[in-house]
């Protein structure tokens, strides 16, 4: 009897060892599942003491003076004297004055020259190079990426010597007996700004062509050569298989030169400072002017938080664009 009773109890303590064993071992379990749904890698809250200086200096260089414009906009205050509430009457002067207007239509149409024209342009070239092989390919893509290096300043005073009247460009029509076409292409309120536009297509064509590029060679050649064999053209090629694979890249390029179309600001003050008269003012140029030359701080302001807002729209309708045909 006291054997069976012995045998009882060592098989009860043989099944509590393993229960607490079980336990022990699914505590261990549980937690490695937990973490396994989490990111691999440190905790979350590592991963933003790593973020944190960078926000810092964001917030402080950024974030800090955008408030700080903001509030100003609300003002009316000439930088000097004491400031008074100003509301939002300066962001309704932007609506109704045809002067405060002015310079974002000006800069509407500087979105076809620094960003329509350069994409297409980049485009077309690109499907002419990836269907026909041209030697030096290199040396021609330095040279046309070779606006990019220089400094805008450097450009707009090249320009503006080869755009004045007595400039480059009316010798060479001269020579070539169109010298009625002649004119101070700078100086002229009808072809003022779309002179400082084609300085910036000019620019802006040779990123946007390397872009595209590199782009293009990501793209399968079998796809080329399955459209060749359906009997697909250069045209039907193009919109097929090009830029179908340059999807990304066009919204890169599109951001990159619409930021650039509405901050212009050096090429205009170096070419015209915004002249002749207002004709190719722009709001960058616009915001130097009135806050530094007018004493209108507070005008200036609100134009610089509306810009600023175009461009974050804008820059947000492309990003969706793209990836809504992505999804």
């Amino acid at each position: 009897m006291s054997a069976a009773t012995g045998t009882r109890t060592a098989t009860g303590t043989r099944a509590a060892t393993d229960t607490s064993a079980r336990r022990r071992s699914a505590v261990p379990r549980r937690i490695t599942a937990r973490y396994r749904r989490q990111a691999p890698g440190e905790p979350r809250a590592v991963g933003y003491l790593y973020v944190l200086p960078a926000l810092a200096v964001f917030g402080v260089f950024l974030l800090w003076p955008l408030g700080q414009t903001a509030w100003l906009s609300l003002l009316h205050w000439d930088g000097l004297t004491r400031a008074s509430w100003a509301g939002l009457d300066n962001y309704r002067d932007l609506l109704t004055d045809p002067e405060l207007r002015a310079p974002f239509a000006h800069a509407a149409v500087l979105l076809l020259f620094y960003a329509v024209l350069p994409v297409a342009v980049g485009l077309l070239l690109t499907a002419a190079l990836t269907r026909f092989r041209i030697r030096g390919m290199t040396f021609f893509r330095t040279v046309l990426f070779l606006p990019q290096v220089l400094a805008m300043v450097v450009v707009g005073v090249a320009w503006r010597a080869v755009l004045a009247p007595d400039g480059l460009l009316n010798d060479t029509l001269g020579a070539l007996g169109l010298g009625g076409l002649a004119r101070s292409w700078l100086g002229d309120d009808t072809w003022a700004l779309p002179a400082v536009g084609a300085i910036g297509t000019w620019v802006e064509t040779g990123l946007c062509l390397v872009l595209f590029l590199a782009g293009a060679q990501r793209i399968p050649r079998e796809l080329y050569e399955a459209a060749r064999i359906d009997g697909a053209g250069p045209v039907r090629e193009f919109f097929t298989v090009t830029l179908p694979g340059l999807r990304a890249e066009v919204a890169v390029a599109l951001t990159l030169t619409m930021v650039a179309a509405l901050r212009n600001f050096d090429l205009i003050y170096i070419t015209t400072s915004g002249g002749p008269g207002n004709a190719t003012s722009v709001p960058a140029y616009e915001v130097y002017r009135r806050a530094f030359e007018s004493g209108e701080v507070g005008s200036a302001s609100a134009m610089g938080i509306t810009l600023t807002a175009v461009i974050f729209a804008l820059t947000m309708v492309v990003t969706r664009l793209v990836e809504g045909r992505r999804r």
